[in-house]
């Protein structure tokens, strides 16, 4: 079978104040991107990425157009470098709206507004506080599936991003969530709240589902012009009117990401490249499958090992 690459997108959580700095100071591409999503946004981006606050930062309506235009940035100066061209790309959760930019399905800035708004329609949806979400260490599937489920009765709380093999995050009600803390600790498992205020993915999310719905009715979206797998159904949709349709279910459905990677080294991709800040997409890929090629490209020096691994378009 011949030797395949997919590009992967990051989503929320690998954000840091100071990310992209070095490339910026070597390729003005990224700080680019990003005034035009200024522009959209209506405030300054790139400041707020470069200097914080965190707290600030990590405000989802702040967050998710600050991935979005660290994926894109990173992707269009692979681009322009020559950088091999996927055969297929992916994201995880809001990582997905950079994967259907890159791949021409959406306009950049059309995709700024796009995942302010989303993010908006996910603050409403769940009041502060009242939400959580927590990574389960250590179990399979179906145990973290059965302890939700054994929990159901006490509020929403659902698994919600199948990671890798033992790490699944779940989210709902914050007193759901901590109970179900409590129990996977209680049988060995280790499980931790995460610094978030959403409960992404699960059925709390559904007001959020029905305004987006809305929204995205008026959003031009055309066919890809590589192949995205969508997190929903881990699927590749051509059609507009499915990647829409996927997208407003991605909202209050899992993440199933170890699908997503197997999916894709069925279909013969061995080398996986995470483009963006972080490596945390790296890492999960190398836990479903310890024999596949990854890479990260977030700094000059990443870059040029991909680009030499890889080898250049031809």
């Amino acid at each position: 079978m011949s030797s395949k690459l997919a590009f992967l997108f990051p989503g929320q959580g690998s954000q840091t104040v100071g990310m992209l700095a070095e490339l910026s100071s070597v390729y003005p591409k990224v700080k680019e991107i990003f005034v035009q999503a200024s522009t959209v946004l209506n405030y300054d981006l790139w400041h707020l990425v470069q200097n914080g606050p965190k707290e600030r930062l990590n405000f989802t309506e702040h967050t998710q157009p600050a991935m979005l235009a660290g994926g894109v940035a990173v992707w269009q100066i692979w681009c322009s470098m020559g950088g091999k061209l996927p055969e297929f790309m992916t994201g995880h959760s809001l990582g997905e709206y950079s994967a259907w930019v890159c791949a021409n399905s959406l306009e950049f800035e059309t995709a700024v507004g796009v995942v302010a708004h989303r993010a908006a329609y996910m603050q409403e949806a769940v009041p502060k506080d009242i939400g959580a979400m927590a990574a389960i260490l250590g179990l399979k599937d179906k145990e973290v599936k059965d302890i939700c489920q054994q929990l159901n009765d006490d509020g929403v709380v659902e698994p919600v991003n199948f990671n890798a093999p033992g790490q699944i995050v779940v989210a709902g009600h914050k007193y759901a969530v901590d109970k179900v803390i409590e129990k996977a600790q209680s049988i060995g498992a280790k499980a931790l709240l995460l610094p978030v205020t959403i409960p992404s993915h699960c059925q709390l999310m559904l007001p959020a589902a029905t305004k987006f719905k809305e929204y995205l009715a008026n959003i031009s979206i055309t066919s890809p012009s590589i192949p995205v797998v969508n997190n929903v159904d881990v699927a590749i949709n051509n059609n507009p009117e499915d990647i829409q349709d996927a997208l407003i279910r991605q909202l209050n459905h899992p993440v199933r990401w170890v699908e997503i990677i197997k999916f894709l080294i069925d279909q013969g991709v061995n080398t996986f490249i995470e483009c963006g800040p972080g490596k945390v997409l790296t890492g999960l890929v190398k836990r479903i499958d310890k024999n596949v090629t990854v890479l990260s490209i977030f700094d000059v020096d990443s870059f040029n090992k991909a680009l030499k691994i890889t080898g250049e378009s031809k």
